[in-house]
């Protein structure tokens, strides 16, 4: 089962990923994480990567779908979950050919759906465990106590440097610019499944549990 998350910065697409990776099996490809992973990795490809990447440059689409190729081809699990990827039309339909290369398929694109305003609350308020990555945010998901992460007890609190209202607001003109058009896209292709990304976490996680069956 190969799924897409598609949604705005900060729709929770990583929270619900992650909790498809530890319940279903399924590996989740980040492009962002992808890349970091290969510039260091000492691979052709990477090396590749790391030349672009040092220059300043933006990695192109056809290395992008390199590298998940790579991982379509070399690991095995239940499944891949596509976050933050496609982004275009372009990127759309080149990891459509890829997976017919491979005889794979897309079995649902789940679109998180948010309400701009309450987006920007819920993303300057959230901050995350510098140890153990666990994310908190202020109104919505205090530590129980402050400063103190209830997982694993670390005291380091990070928050994103572009977790700030008009950083985010450029953010969410990008993405709406360049990535919304994949909405109408896939609704066209009849695999699109939308569900609302600023219920309650649990809540987000049953309609994509409901979705996926």
């Amino acid at each position: 089962m190969n799924i897409i998350l598609l949604g705005p910065p900060g729709a929770g697409k990583g929270t619900q990923a992650r909790h498809l990776v530890e319940t279903r099996g399924m590996i989740q490809l980040s492009t962002g994480d992808m890349l970091r992973e290969a510039k260091t990795s000492g691979t052709e490809m990477g090396k590749k990567v790391a030349e672009i990447m040092d220059a300043g440059n933006l990695v192109t689409d056809e290395i992008v779908i390199g590298l998940i190729e790579e991982r379509l081809t070399s690991e095995a699990g239940a499944g891949f979950i596509f976050d933050g990827f496609p982004r275009t039309l372009a990127q759309a339909d080149a990891l459509a050919a890829l997976l017919a290369k491979l005889g794979q398929s897309l079995h649902t694109v789940i679109e998180m759906r948010v309400d701009d305003e309450a987006l920007v609350r819920r993303i300057t308020g959230r901050f995350t465990c510098g140890n153990c990555g666990e994310v908190y945010h202020d109104e919505t998901k205090p530590t129980k106590t402050p400063g103190v992460c209830d997982q694993c007890g670390g005291t380091e609190m990070v928050r994103r440097a572009d977790d700030n209202e008009e950083s985010l607001r450029t953010r969410l003109m990008e993405y709406y610019k360049k990535t919304s058009p994949l909405i109408g896209y896939y609704y066209a292709k009849g695999d699109l499944r939308p569900v609302n990304g600023l219920a309650d976490i649990k809540e987000v996680t049953a309609s994509i549990e409901a979705i996926l069956g």
